[in-house]
């Protein structure tokens, strides 16, 4: 995959993550982070659960870094929860 894709991949990972988790509030280039580490996240846990990380762009990958990126989003938010 190339630069782009892995930016569209990230972008619509971060979006799905934010509805899912209720953070919406972050901006174009925040979302485009938390989906890439969220693809990172994602790739690493399907690789040990024994199937292919993120290969090529398509709904797999999105559903994959979505996951990543919603579990980075609890995370982050939990961290957040605590500090208060």
């Amino acid at each position: 995959m190339g630069l782009l894709s892995w930016i569209v991949v990230g972008l619509l990972a971060a979006w799905i993550a934010g509805i899912v988790s209720g953070r919406r509030q972050e901006g174009c280039l925040t979302k485009i982070a938390v989906g890439l580490a969220g693809a990172l996240i994602g790739g690493a846990l399907a690789r040990a659960a024994g199937y292919e990380g993120i290969t090529e762009f398509g709904v797999r990958s999105i559903l994959i870094a979505a996951l990543g990126s919603t579990l980075l989003l609890f995370v982050l938010g939990a961290l957040e929860g605590r500090r208060r």
